[in-house]
């Protein structure tokens, strides 16, 4: 339905492979390394969001016609005060989408060639949430925006604006939009997110396939208030490169819903629906990332239009994926680690090569291409310096670099 591909997850389980160790095993494309051997679910990105979530309201009447004279019995009354509750529900539930909607957008991603040709087009969700002089900003999922040159929204009056692009991060899959903010009243209002517990009431909204069925509204609860999941940055792998900590929940979920927030009974946003499993006999798993994990990353998109991380300077994968790496010559007791096989930057600076094995920095023992990525992303800075511990032909060598910033993804 557009040209921009809502489903950019895999959640096809790969099949357990263990490739021979080969010198001249190709690099994998780009920054991000595939990794190999793995057996598991991979999220679906797909916005989190979808259909109406208003609780019916039943109506209990006598079982049978009479005089009257029928005593209510214990279940009956039972029934009962269960209508009574599910009625609140119900009013909070319209509260809060009252609240939330006039905020809610549609994003319009449009990719026009040097002739002003349109040559594709996509539809996501987002939601305004701050004010910058007369502009207002829109978080929305990166993955909506990918590709694009030419952005709009969509307010739930049909009122079309035109949008710029502040910034956007494919790691983080979060990206922030502006656009005029003459007339615009209602504004997003954050919610924690850490204080959510697994069991509380979430609404999802979006604009499921399109303008068609904008806005829409899906009750839910919070299945877990943090699920790390694995995903994959590059959609044509099934192979996971990243993990996400994620709210998650059983809101069903609709492609063009990306970008849309999840809220909780107050009406104020606790995640930005970005992800969902969906495969056959699966129903109900949906992802939002957490409020409070997206905010810093919304603050340096607006002040650099990009998320800065540091970087090392080489491509690896698992020493563990593959069989037949007698010829790097490891101690017996090395089982993990990350084989290099392409170096530059710092480390090449610092003297690291293809086929040496990595099983350290710093004190942090490494044992996975996702283990070094997060440890550089989530407790070091640019400028650091960080001792790498690595094997060369069987010899355990130490080498100390200085970390630059990582190219825009």
């Amino acid at each position: 339905m557009s040209l921009f591909d809502d489903d950019f997850y895999s959640t096809k389980t790969s099949r357990k492979r263990e490739p021979v160790w080969s010198p001249k095993r190709p690099t994998a494309a780009g920054a991000f390394e595939k990794i190999t051997g793995r057996k598991r679910y991979v999220a679906l990105a797909a916005g989190v969001v979808g259909a109406l979530g208003m609780l019916a309201v039943v109506g209990i009447v006598h079982a049978f016609g009479g005089s009257g004279n029928h005593a209510e019995g214990p279940a009956v009354a039972a029934i009962g005060k269960a209508d009574v509750q599910q009625m609140n529900i119900s009013d909070t539930v319209v509260a809060a989408t009252d609240k939330i909607k006039p905020a809610v957008v549609s994003v319009i991603t449009a990719k026009k060639d040097d002739a002003g040709q349109e040559t594709g087009m996509g539809i996501g969700s987002g939601v305004m949430f701050a004010r910058s002089g007369d502009k207002v900003r829109i978080v929305t999922n990166s993955h909506v925006v990918e590709n694009g040159n030419e952005f709009e929204i969509v307010n739930f009056q049909g009122e079309h604006r035109k949008a710029t692009l502040v910034g956007r991060d494919r790691v983080t899959d979060l990206a922030v939009l502006e656009t005029d903010g003459k007339d615009i009243k209602v504004l997003a209002e954050f919610g924690d997110s850490d204080k959510l517990r697994a069991g509380e009431l979430a609404i999802a909204v979006g604009n499921p396939l399109g303008l068609g069925f904008s806005p829409t509204v899906t009750q839910g609860i919070v299945s877990s208030p943090k699920r790390t999941i694995p995903v994959s940055l590059t959609r044509d792998s099934a192979d996971y490169d990243w993990e996400m900590d994620v709210i998650q929940t059983d809101a069903a979920i609709n492609q063009g819903n990306s970008g849309g927030p999840l809220v909780n009974i107050e009406g104020k946003v606790i995640g930005i629906n970005s992800m969902k499993i969906a495969d056959t006999g699966v129903e109900g798993l949906g992802f939002a990332i957490p409020i409070n994990s997206a905010l810093p990353v919304l603050d340096a998109l607006i002040k650099d239009h990009k998320v800065k991380r540091p970087l090392i300077g080489v491509t690896t994968q698992e020493l563990q994926a593959f069989k037949g790496t007698d010829v790097l010559k490891l101690p017996a007791d090395v089982k993990t680690g990350v084989i290099v096989f392409d170096v530059s930057g710092p480390a090449k600076d610092a003297g690291l090569k293809a086929q040496d094995v990595i099983v350290q920095l710093d004190d942090r023992k490494i044992d996975s291409t996702i283990t070094l990525r997060k440890y550089l992303y989530n407790e070091k800075k640019i400028g650091d310096k960080i001792t790498v511990t690595y094997y060369r032909g069987g010899k355990k060598m130490t080498a100390t670099l200085t970390l630059v910033e990582a190219p825009e993804q």
